[in-house]
């Protein structure tokens, strides 16, 4: 995994030191993300730059990389890992080319000097890339099919800039930090969602998942080449429990190729389990695995209906199982708080606060040994996992389900916030991405709600899931692998119908069933629990105390966004755990973390608003 970075402009020359300085500077923005190695190209018309991470070919496969091909320059940047380099390069071979590495970053630049945007129609894996055409003068910019990897990019007078983090476009000159009426209702009302797209920050966008662009003098071309299929599913039942172990079986065999050492995260929920389980039949010797918690959750966990009980003595089964070199990583309440601020330095927007501060911990820790992890994220999206799925009042409550209730959020805004429209601007959202899912005319309502969470929850919920999972990761310079996110598998699972999926109304059925004779069965039928959270009260105390503080800061940035009323009566509450404001995991200590980190954004980055 890496960073990469850059921009285009077709009406004056950027081959000088002067660009060549900023290109510098935007990728040195980035540089967590690849901290082996740094490259920079330039051309009359672009600057590719790039923060290496070095997983497959750690000597050959430095970028920006370039190829001569009929006597035309192609140069790639490039962020991720395919997971069908072989079966790509074989078909390369038998077309004529020849290759001078062992890398995929080559493979994938010699499939677009083949094939064009037709390239993308081949690959499988977490990706995204810029390439500059120098055929036809043009800068190729693609992203994977669900957006595992991040893609930025904004119109600047004549310059077309593009970086996996916002951080790197803002170090362009001329480039201002300005939040407007629809950024202030994404981090108001969505938050830390995001809609598809959208960059928060005026003038910033993302390129969509499963989306390509191409940049040229005439301008920009954007277009969807994978979109979700709706189609009768005619398999068996026993067909289908099949077909789902042999793909996700596949993902992970192919996702546990790597030059450097790979290990598991490991929860001894059904997702992680599996693929540790797999994992551990294909990698050499002990496989080493990981499991995170909180000091203090010995002594204060108490079960609630999101989290019904504590990880430990499932983790104990399947490492026993497996013979794997367990670690359990931990950290404490102060930890967690100072990390809030600098999740938001590294996702560049406010995020799932002690959630993601938790998470650049633990990756921080694993990479002291790794460099790369298998992850066991986006199982719930596809197979039906979560409790909006199955409670009648989240499922029905026609609005986004891990964020039914607006009024806990808004209740903290002042009169101004509230008048930008919040509610309005949601449902609007939430309203309009509903009408492009694909149509499936052969289903009950009861169904046909069901899909709509489902679609939902791949584009939005798991977006945002994956979203930190790269930022959070890619700060510890640590490369995350989400098998479950593989477009074939969840491309089947998506038309299996309900009745399957959860037959009997059990969670997961088919993936549980799948899992049989893999997993010990303690597991496998263990109820679902989420990544873990702290309980301990020390965390909510000191959030508290930071919310004091922030209180008696006459100029911080945030204020007059909020209710100071209410919200300093937040000082003083006391909190029901059990009833999340966002997700699963996002009670009232969340609430205030996520003030906190508010103002911390609005602080560092210098943000203006315009509301004009």
């Amino acid at each position: 995994m890496c960073g990469i970075t850059g921009f285009v402009n077709f009406k004056e020359s950027v081959d000088g030191k002067y660009y060549r300085e900023i290109g510098e500077r935007m990728a040195a923005r980035i540089a967590h993300r690849g901290p082996d190695a740094q490259g920079i190209w330039q051309s009359p018309h672009a600057v590719l730059s790039h923060a290496r991470l070095a997983v497959i070919d750690p000597q050959g496969g430095a970028q920006p990389m370039t190829r001569i091909w009929d006597g035309y320059e192609y140069t790639i940047v490039y962020n991720g890992e395919l997971y069908n380099t072989k079966e790509i390069k074989r078909e390369l071979l038998n077309d004529g080319c020849s290759f001078t590495t062992t890398s995929d970053t080559e493979v994938l630049l010699m499939a677009y000097i083949k094939y064009g945007a037709g390239c993308v129609h081949v690959l499988n894996g977490i990706y995204a890339f810029a390439i500059w055409d120098g055929k036809k003068q043009q800068l190729f910019m693609c992203r994977d099919r669900f957006g595992v990897k991040p893609l930025f990019y904004s119109v600047k007078d004549d310059f077309l800039l593009f970086g996996s983090e916002i951080k790197a476009i803002f170090e362009f000159p001329c480039m201002q930090p300005v939040i407007d009426r629809e950024g202030l209702c994404e981090v108001l009302g969505i938050g830390p969602a995001r809609t598809p797209g959208c960059g928060v920050f005026k003038g910033v966008h993302e390129l969509l998942p499963g989306a390509y662009q191409i940049v040229t003098a005439s301008g920009i071309q954007q277009k969807v080449y994978y979109t979700l299929h709706s189609s009768i599913h005619t398999d068996s039942y026993e067909e289908t429990v099949d077909t789902v172990r042999y793909l996700l079986a596949d993902a992970v065999r192919r996702q546990t190729v790597s030059d450097v050492p790979l290990c598991t995260f490991l929860s001894g929920g059904l997702d992680s389990s599996l693929i540790t389980a797999i994992t551990a039949s294909h990698v050499p010797g002990k496989l080493s695995t990981y499991s995170f918690d909180y000091e203090g959750n010995d002594t204060y966990f108490k079960p609630t209906e999101f989290q019904p009980d504590a990880d430990k003595e499932y983790i104990e089964i399947m490492a026993q199982e497996y013979g794997t070199e367990h670690n359990v990583l931990y950290e404490n309440s102060v930890e967690l708080v100072e990390n809030l601020y600098k999740t938001v330095e590294f996702k560049d927007l406010p995020g799932m606060a002690d959630v993601d501060s938790s998470l650049l911990g633990f990756c921080k820790q694993v990479k002291r040994k790794h460099t790369v992890a298998l992850s066991g994220e986006c199982a719930d999206e596809i197979f039906g996992g979560y409790p909006w799925f199955f409670r009648p009042e989240m499922l029905n409550c026609n609005t986004f389900p891990w964020c039914p209730d607006l009024s806990v959020r808004t209740v903290v805004l002042s009169d101004d916030m509230k008048k930008l429209g919040i509610e309005e601007y949601v449902r609007n959202k939430y309203v309009t991405f509903l009408s492009d899912m694909p149509e499936f005319p052969y289903l009950n309502s009861m169904d046909t709600r069901r899909r709509e969470i489902g679609y939902l929850n791949i584009y939005w919920f798991m977006a945002t899931l994956l979203d930190r999972k790269d930022r959070m990761s890619m700060a510890s310079g640590l490369e995350v692998r989400v098998p479950f996110c593989d477009h074939r598998l969840l491309s089947y699972v998506w038309n299996i119908p309900w009745d399957i999926k959860a037959k009997n109304g059990e969670r997961k059925h088919v993936l549980r069933e799948a899992a049989k004779g893999l997993l010990p069965e303690k597991v496998r039928v263990r109820p679902k629990s989420p990544y873990p959270k702290t309980h301990n009260p020390d965390f909510e105390m000191l959030v508290k105390e930071e919310l004091k503080k922030l209180l008696n800061e006459k100029d911080a940035p945030v204020l007059p966004l909020l209710n100071l009323d209410y919200v300093q009566s937040l000082t003083k509450a006391h909190f029901n755990y059990g009833k999340p404001w966002f997700g699963q995991l996002m009670a009232g200590p969340q609430l205030i973390a996520y003030i906190l980190q508010l103002n911390h954004w609005l602080k560092t980055y210098h943000i203006k608003i315009d509301l004009t």
